[in-house]
């Protein structure tokens, strides 16, 4: 999630990326779901009702916000995303009974 400031007096804006990777099906991850405002806010609260791990990065949230739906993520965010992942896998395992 991230906010985006306004130059302006208005309050920052909410955004929210959703990213899917299936590395048996799938190059790379690929954007399931972005929004701004509520529709982050619902994007937000869906994920922590399924327990799907939630990581807060504005610069990384604005630019996969550039993205369509269904699209992979650009080389240029590999090993931002990766280091992401591989931190979501290791706290994953060590909440394993």
């Amino acid at each position: 999630m991230t906010e985006k400031k306004d130059s302006g007096n208005k309050p920052p804006i909410k955004k929210a990326v959703a990213l899917r990777y299936d590395k048996s099906k799938e190059a790379a991850p690929t954007v399931i779901g972005k929004g701004q405002g509520l529709m982050a806010d619902k994007i937000m609260a869906m994920a922590k009702e399924h327990n799907i791990p939630i990581h807060e990065d504005r610069d990384l949230a604005e630019i996969l916000s550039r993205l369509d739906l269904q699209e992979e993520i650009p080389p240029a965010t590999y090993v931002v995303v990766a280091e992401l992942l591989a931190f979501i896998y290791r706290t994953n395992e060590s909440f394993k009974p």
